[in-house]
């Protein structure tokens, strides 16, 4: 493989390699929704509602990673009607794992917040969060599909971005979290939120200098489309 091959697939595999860590948990998830683990505070939300679990953590992976590829301008070339066809299977998927997320975090708070927190430390200012993240994620594959139906590529291309940054967020929370497990003494319903909260504004700031510096431009010129004068 030439090095300019390999520098293609640099940026479609690190993002499945950062989908890895939340694949494994919520695999681990599944088998122990399967295999009747125990009821604990830190999972019973998860008991309550095991549909919307299984059909969040399915959705989650196809749409991290399929959606990895689309960020392979060489494999897209080869391949012409993949970005289309793909793009079929990602939407639907995409708003299933912000739906049900939305759903889960809604129906299914993990505590009161009046009472105590379980060892998670889930709380208000989290929860506020999450409602965001899933809205915004939401949000952003309706007006990329709103925008190639107008046959406005370079915005399709900029919402779909921002959406995938905010699907990938467990695979950054994942890093985002490591304070916590080094130093367990700053543990808390504050550190939980900004742990997680960091994970999705570090890939919203990514995804807007991606967006920035022209990327969607780039992925036009890649597939050989014409740029609208608009953009220029």
């Amino acid at each position: 493989m030439t090095s300019p091959a390999r520098a293609n697939w640099i940026i479609p595999t690190g993002l499945i390699a950062l989908s890895l860590i939340p694949i494994a948990g919520g695999t681990l998830r599944l088998v122990q929704l399967g295999g009747g683990a125990e009821i604990t505070p830190d999972n019973a939300r998860f008991f309550a509602a095991p549909l919307s679990v299984v059909a969040h953590i399915a959705s989650s992976v196809i749409y991290c990673v399929l959606g990895a590829f689309q960020f392979a301008p060489g494999f897209r070339r080869r391949n012409r009607s993949w970005h289309r066809v793909a793009g079929r299977v990602l939407v639907p998927c995409g708003l299933v794992a912000a739906l049900t997320g939305l759903w889960m975090t809604l129906f299914h708070p993990p505590a009161s917040f009046a009472g105590p927190l379980p060892a998670s430390f889930d709380g208000p200012f989290l929860y506020v969060i999450r409602l965001l993240a899933g809205s915004a994620m939401a949000l952003s594959l309706c007006l990329g599909v709103a925008a190639v139906l107008r046959r406005d590529i370079p915005r399709h291309e900029a919402w779909m971005i921002r959406g995938y940054a905010l699907g990938l967020g467990a695979g950054t929370q994942a890093f985002t979290h490591l304070p916590g497990f080094l130093f367990p003494s700053i543990q808390g319903e504050l550190a939980r939120a900004l742990f997680m909260g960091a994970g999705w504004a570090i890939n919203v700031a990514v995804a807007e200098w991606i967006i920035s510096r022209g990327r969607p431009r780039k992925l036009l010129s890649d597939l050989g489309q014409p740029i609208p004068e608009a953009t220029r």
